[in-house]
């Protein structure tokens, strides 16, 4: 068990990774990882460090039984640093990534009820992006995500990053990219979490952290009060929890810096990140730290627990927000090339 402590604090108000379960389905990093009618889909990834070429599983764990199992639809696409957003509560858009040979923008949707990977085809008028990966992909409804990240390889990417509204027919299997007009800084390997602005008509932001050598988060997308009706995941006993977690430390204005491939997860006014590997030094640069950013605040405050237990390094992983309960899924550990098999959910010792 991995225990953090914030400098100065007890062991009693720190908090742990618990392993709830072990497969070896699961060991991949740079895969996606998405819940889905109380099932986690993670699909391709890269199976070991060093490989360029990912993985074309699927695999569906229930956090309720503990139990992986590798689905065994035709048609899986081979994809590591894509992502996925579910859609209609029936299908799971995978978006972009690297296939092995390059990186595309194309949509391709796991039906869960027929168990049938599809391809879905690009509308006229469609401006897709030259070619994603390491991107992130935001839920805005069912028929809408937004796309945010550096596009193309590393001779061909710009000094800044677009953004895409991704809009999606699932009815005639239809998707068509448009380019917003704002430019973003040039991001790879970032999160993007949606949160609610404060207020008492609050709306909501679209905030982009990591993937460059910028500490201060970026605002990617407003949306005002009414406009995004998707209700999200209830988590009232963890918002607890890291509201208790964050009354122990020490806020700070700065958030992480020179951060990517970390994850991170929305729970009600919290972002919470973990992990990743920093670009500010080096050598030892898999890190295992827990950053939570509180919007209760004005201005929003970062709050960051260090952890001792090198054995939780990770990074390429992902973590997933079911039942109350904060999930870790996967990613390289320490040497950035051996993969994890464990599932933790996150445990607080206050």
């Amino acid at each position: 068990m991995a225990v953090a402590v914030p400098p100065g604090r007890a062991a009693g108000s720190g908090w742990a990774w618990r392993p709830v379960a072990r497969d070896a389905l699961l060991a991949r990093a740079f895969h996606s990882c998405t819940e889905l009618r109380g099932r986690f889909y993670l699909v391709g990834g890269l199976l070991a460090g060093g490989t360029r070429q990912p993985s074309s599983d699927t695999v569906v764990f229930d956090p309720a039984r503990g139990q992986a199992v590798r689905l065994g639809s035709r048609g899986s696409p081979p994809r590591s640093h894509h992502d996925a957003a579910p859609v209609g509560g029936r299908w799971l858009c995978v978006v972009g990534g690297w296939d092995g040979s390059r990186r595309l923008a194309t949509v391709t949707a796991l039906d869960t009820e027929r168990g049938v990977w599809e391809a879905w085809t690009a509308t006229p008028g469609d401006c897709p992006p030259a070619g994603l990966s390491s991107h992130t992909c935001t839920r805005i409804s069912d028929q809408e995500l937004q796309v945010a990240g550096r596009e193309g390889g590393i001779h061909t990417q710009r000094r800044y990053g677009s953004i895409y509204t991704l809009r999606l027919d699932p009815s005639a299997r239809t998707y068509c990219y448009k380019q917003e007009g704002c430019h973003i800084a040039s991001r790879s390997g970032h999160c993007a979490a949606l949160l609610q602005t404060p207020g008492p008509h609050p709306g909501h932001q679209l905030l982009l952290v990591g993937g460059c050598n910028l500490a201060e988060p970026e605002v990617a997308g407003h949306w005002s009060h009414g406009k995004i009706k998707e209700e999200p995941p209830v988590a009232p006993h963890l918002v607890e929890q890291l509201a208790r977690l964050v009354s122990s430390g020490q806020g700070s204005q700065k958030g992480p810096h020179g951060l990517r491939h970390h994850s991170c997860s929305v729970v009600g006014p919290f972002a919470v990140l973990f992990g990743g590997e920093t670009l500010t030094r080096a050598r030892d640069t898999i890190c295992n730290d827990l950053y939570i950013y509180d919007t209760r605040t004005s201005p929003p405050l970062w709050f960051h627990f260090p952890c001792a237990d090198r054995g939780m390094k990770r990074v390429g992983h992902r973590t997933c927000l079911w039942n109350d309960q904060l999930y870790l899924v996967g990613g390289f550990g320490e040497d950035g090339r051996t993969a994890s098999p464990q599932v933790c959910i996150l445990d607080f010792l206050i």
